[in-house]
């Protein structure tokens, strides 16, 4: 009689270490970390994974943890999984893998995540420049519902999600990759005036040997120096998925994603139980380890019938995600926009970066009001159900960017009323996020006009 449910391929022991797996996880891209698993078209199976810091950041009452936290092993990844259809047959370099989440949650046992931001002098994040202190708050799960002692009087479901799936790359698409950061990275700080606003640094993570971690090939060896020399970072997003952190990409969703190499090894982490549009914290989704139950299906030479080039090259492509049917349903919210002005009154032309920045700013200002410090207010809309909008990209000189906040989430009224902010027994809100001190030098980002 066949058996039911999904078929466990990668597995985790929340007790031992990344590399200590059944199944050594692996935190870089390239085409030679050889598959740890084989499934076939029209499987259903099961994928375990760590949070995105392998165990390092724990739920302790402290940031310290956040604050010294190693940059160079994000992110843990289960997989490579090499695909190959009922015959057998490998995917093909030139096909489309679509991968169906049939179902996801966290690690039974371990329901608790969290959010924090790194501290400026390590990884910073989207308003490192107003918040450059290492911050972290525990949530605990109540079913499909988020909670958290250090933001009290919120509570809201989660969209369960994978911050990471991809595809390896080939040589020629991973080459590609590093020339193109590197000159990012190496040249952006002259030449990109957006630099100017935006702090977090590095421009790009490069490829480097500290932290890296290649699954089943052994640390040491020359294969693995070679490899790990030439290795992609898993921070930023690219042609082949990776680390795209689209909330919406929950139950019954679908990823179609280009097909590289042989087999497509495709690889999965950076588990979320909820996160806001943007993820603008950096660290700041509700991290979490967790499991997908997945099904993939091989489109024959996909990449040239549903993937236009958009560059130099056919590799040039981006997946395309189908959203599924199952997310919170609020009817309320309340909407925030910004514009592409930046702190200094400097106008820039149809920037959106610098638009949504401006729209998180008016957001966390004005909810600072209802007894939040700005870091709880930071953290929430990182890691809370909102929607982030480029609202308008042609009307020059400004791009208009909105964030809308669902309002069912908070236990007191935030719309703005006649008269005063009431102010209520619980108000103002403690306990405070976790935090540490910032003992760089850099200068903090000040709003002239604001009232402190």
């Amino acid at each position: 009689m066949a058996g039911y449910g999904a078929r466990v391929v990668v597995p985790i022991d929340l007790k031992k270490k990344p590399w200590e797996q059944k199944h050594p996880l692996h935190n870089r891209w390239h085409p030679d970390i050889p598959a740890v698993a084989e499934v076939k078209e029209g499987e259903l199976f099961r994928v375990e994974m760590v949070d995105f810091s392998g165990g390092g950041i724990t739920k302790d009452y402290s940031a310290d943890d956040v604050k010294h936290a190693d940059p160079s092993i994000v992110h843990y990844l289960s997989g490579p999984i090499r695909v190959v259809d009922k015959d057998g047959i490998p995917a093909k370099p030139g096909d489309l893998l679509a991968v169906e989440i049939c179902n996801l949650g966290p690690l039974p046992g371990d329901e608790w995540g969290y959010t924090a931001t790194f501290d400026r002098e390590n990884g910073g994040g989207f308003l490192t420049d107003h918040f450059p202190c290492a911050t972290k708050a525990i949530w605990y799960f109540e079913g499909i519902y988020a909670y958290s002692p250090h933001i009290p009087g919120v509570r809201f479901p989660g969209l369960t999600h994978p911050g990471i799936i991809g595809t390896a790359p080939s040589m020629e698409l991973l080459n590609i990759w590093n020339e193109r950061e590197r000159e990012v990275e190496e040249n952006g700080h002259k030449s990109l005036k957006l630099c100017e606003v935006l702090h977090s640094r590095p421009l790009a993570n490069l490829p480097s040997t500290k932290g890296c971690h290649l699954g089943k090939i052994t640390k040491g060896t020359a294969e693995w120096e070679k490899i790990a020399k030439e290795a992609a970072r898993t921070i930023p997003g690219r042609e082949n998925g990776g680390n795209c952190d689209i909330k919406n990409l929950s139950r019954g969703s679908k990823i179609y994603l280009p097909v590289f190499v042989e087999g497509a090894n495709f690889s999965t982490g950076d588990m979320h139980f909820s996160q806001g549009d943007g993820e603008v914290a950096f660290c700041g989704a509700i991290e979490m380890s967790g499991f997908l139950e997945l099904k993939c299906e091989i489109i024959r030479d996909g990449m040239k019938e549903y993937l236009t080039p958009m560059g130099p090259t056919p590799l040039h492509v981006n997946p395309i995600f189908e959203i599924g049917p199952v997310e919170p349903r609020f009817s309320e919210w309340l909407v925030f926009e910004g514009i592409s002005v930046d702190e200094t009154g400097r106008q820039h032309f149809l920037d959106a970066s610098v638009a949504y920045k401006r729209a998180v700013l008016n957001a966390i200002d004005y909810l600072s009001k209802f007894g939040y410090s700005k870091e709880q207010i930071y953290l929430l809309l990182s890691c809370c159900p909102c929607e982030g909008r480029i609202s308008g990209i042609v009307d020059s000189p400004n791009a208009l960017a909105t964030l809308a906040i669902p309002t069912a989430i908070f236990d007191q009224d935030i719309r703005p009323k006649t008269g005063k902010v009431p102010v209520g027994p619980r108000l103002v809100r403690k306990p405070d996020v976790l935090r540490c001190t910032y003992d760089g030098n850099l200068p903090t980002t000040k709003n002239p006009a604001a009232l402190m």
